[in-house]
């Protein structure tokens, strides 16, 4: 076995020591990157140099690295996908993809991975395109540095920014992705990594998960996106040190998490959303160090969310701290910060010596009756909350934070 090994190694490096540099221009012999491919051998480079290309259907089916000088034009005239990449150890580097055909039956994208592993992809420029860059059943991966642009206005008519589909170990970094249907998508696809994106303007989701897990996100900004960020239907999923922002609307949040079980949700920022982050069936979830900051709803909860932990998170000037649709609680509050506190603290330890309760029942009569938002801050919506705050009957009688503190705070 390992000879064999050597032996593969061996070709390998033989292979790739004896790699040629093609140049593609204009005026030069090879005047198109489909010419280019052909005539390339495995583990050869080839540079494109600035210019306008018209070409679609440009498919690379052998290990190679396409470089683009001074971001290349490869025009796909609006008749279908620009490049598929089929094979193995791929570097598509420095493009400028423009003009992918629109089908109702076909995903076509600028850039489109299938079946393959090792690729990267960096450093292009996507505009007026359907998908942007698709990744389909492929594995190790790096999506680094893109710049995607769309024109969508529909969700029924525009594609997502970045797709992953039945794909794993795919590193997606320092990409901006905008106007598209979703910028970041997953489904079925684990163990990746979303790390320092910008993701807005987008028609639905800054980024959106199905069915994928122990994937990481953090360092990303997600804003004034049409319905914020979805993660649905997956598992120990890490979200680090986001900046959830500007998502308004009926329908909107900063996150929605839907049958979400032992994950992380830590240092993160929900500020300016209709509401932070909208939860629904998820469990065993730790939500540590993050910053509400004038949200309309910092959190809501809509049901079936069991053993969640929140803990030393700041609840900044929100109209609503938190909504909760059941008077059982199976969650734990301690030692937040909630700017509507006004306990005091006699032993100056940094604790009330009050508890503090998150529920009013102003929300419970929000959810039911959204009409009567238009009653806030009135005196009226005081009484009634300062009288269920003294005998809880329609919300959570142990939903409590005993130990709220006094300071923001910072970590």
């Amino acid at each position: 076995m390992k000879k064999l090994v050597v032996f593969f190694t061996i070709i390998f490096m033989t292979g790739a020591s004896l790699a040629q540099t093609l140049e593609v221009c204009t005026t030069c012999p090879i005047s198109s990157l489909k010419a280019a491919i052909a005539k390339a051998k495995a583990f050869d480079t080839v540079v494109v140099k600035k210019g306008r290309y018209n070409e679609y259907d440009v498919v690379i089916d052998k290990p190679l690295t396409i470089i683009g000088k001074n971001h290349p034009v490869i025009d796909g005239k609006n008749k279908g996908e620009i490049i598929t990449i089929v094979s193995d150890s791929v570097t598509v580097d420095g493009l400028h993809l423009i003009n992918v055909g629109t089908s109702y039956t076909e995903d076509y994208a600028a850039i489109r991975v299938k079946s393959s592993a090792h690729f990267v992809i960096r450093n292009l420029i996507l505009e007026k395109l359907f998908f942007g860059i698709y990744i389909e059943k492929s594995n190790h991966g790096k999506i680094r540095n893109n710049k995607i642009i769309g024109d969508a206005v529909e969700e029924y008519n525009s594609g997502n920014g970045i797709q992953l589909w039945y794909s794993k170990h795919v590193d997606i970094e320092d990409n901006i992705v905008q106007h598209v249907r979703d910028g970041i998508y997953l489904e079925f696809s684990d163990f990746c990594t979303i790390k320092n994106n910008l993701s807005s303007l987008n028609v639905r989701y800054g980024l959106h998960f199905m069915f994928s897990n122990d994937d990481v996100y953090q360092d990303n900004e997600f804003s004034n996106n049409g319905a914020g960020v979805a993660v649905m239907f997956s598992k120990r999923i890490k979200m680090y040190n986001n900046l959830f922002k500007d998502n308004w609307g009926s329908a909107s949040y900063g996150m929605l998490l839907k049958e979400i079980n032992d994950s992380e949700i830590i240092g993160n920022t929900f500020e300016d959303n209709t509401v932070g982050i909208n939860i629904e069936g998820s469990n065993r979830i730790i939500y540590k160090h993050n910053n509400f900051s004038n949200n309309g709803w910092a959190i809501k909860v809509r049901g079936a969310c069991y053993a969640n932990t929140y803990t030393e998170n700041n609840f900044l000037y929100n109209s609503f701290d938190m909504a909760y649709n059941s008077n059982v609680n199976d969650n734990t509050f301690d030692r937040n910060y909630w700017s509507n506190y006004t306990g005091y603290d006699l032993n100056k330890d940094g604790v009330g010596d009050v508890p503090y309760r998150p529920v009013k029942l102003f929300t419970y009569i929000v959810n039911r009756t959204p009409e009567t938002i238009i009653l806030l801050r009135s005196m009226f919506i005081d009484i009634i909350d300062f009288s269920e705050k003294v005998s809880p009957v329609f919300t959570p009688d142990d939903l409590l934070d005993n130990n709220p503190l006094m300071k923001k705070v910072t970590w």
